[in-house]
């Protein structure tokens, strides 16, 4: 008799992804990262929220072919023109609606807003880790929430990271 695998979900912040990981002066090759997060984190299931703009249907269509669930968040423009798509409540809520359905969260942020939702999936034995983008911009508030279960993506970077 064999023992199945866990159903770990992932939970992705995507402008807190791509931002953090920007900073560092490279890219995230989606395919690389969504094999990444089964091999290493037994994700069965990977959410991505981001704002939609229409102009970014090619990065949509990629990430949904390298096998990410996207969740779009429509956005707003601010006075310098500048689009605004905060998706922390989207994400903080389809966690809790998919709660029953995993046995542990991967959350994919260095935001702190996000602090509640992984102290919360860290006392429920539900926490499997967050993965922040990068050390430096991951948020005082997400460490001492997520305590041991942390990781930084940018030491993936040899596994994760897009070569042209």
């Amino acid at each position: 008799m064999t023992v199945a695998s866990p159903r770990n979900f992932a939970f992705i912040d995507g402008q807190n992804l791509h931002l953090g990981i920007r900073d560092l002066g490279w890219r995230v090759d989606w395919r690389r990262l969504r094999v990444h997060l089964e091999e290493h984190y037994r994700v069965t299931r990977a959410f991505y929220f981001v704002g939609f703009i229409p102009d970014n249907q090619p990065l949509y269509t990629r990430l949904q072919k390298a096998g990410y669930t996207v969740v779009f968040k429509p956005v707003t423009y601010r006075g310098d023109g500048k689009p605004k798509g905060n998706v922390d409540a989207e994400l903080v809520l389809q966690a809790m609606i998919e709660y029953p359905h995993y046995e542990r969260a991967v959350v994919v942020t260095g935001d702190g807003d996000f602090g509640c939702l992984v102290r919360h999936l860290y006392n429920k034995g539900k926490l499997e880790r967050v993965l922040s983008p990068n050390r430096r911009r991951c948020s005082a508030l997400l460490k001492r929430a997520a305590r041991e279960r942390l990781d930084f993506l940018e030491e993936a970077r040899g596994k994760i990271q897009y070569k042209s």
